[in-house]
């Protein structure tokens, strides 16, 4: 199945939502608060490393950088919640 242009520029948004939650929660910027356990954190940036990996994966991406993608991977596998 091949995405259409549209579908590709959404996953591409939707990437970088991803990006920034790892980012943020590695940063101590969200899930910060109190209430979240940090199996939470942890859930959520292993959550989206694989989403990342998976959209990162697709052989259909044409010239779209995937250099803030790598690092977010990267630096979410690195992350242990404490």
């Amino acid at each position: 199945m091949s995405r259409t242009d549209a579908e590709k520029a959404q996953d591409y948004t939707a990437m970088g939502h991803s990006v920034g939650l790892i980012t943020d929660v590695i940063a101590g910027n969200e899930m910060a608060e109190s209430h979240y356990t940090a199996a939470d954190r942890q859930s959520a940036v292993d959550r989206n490393v694989a989403h990342l990996e998976h959209m990162k994966a697709m052989t259909d991406w044409g010239s779209e950088d995937m250099t803030a993608t790598t690092n977010a991977i990267t630096a979410g596998k690195g992350y242990t919640a404490s």
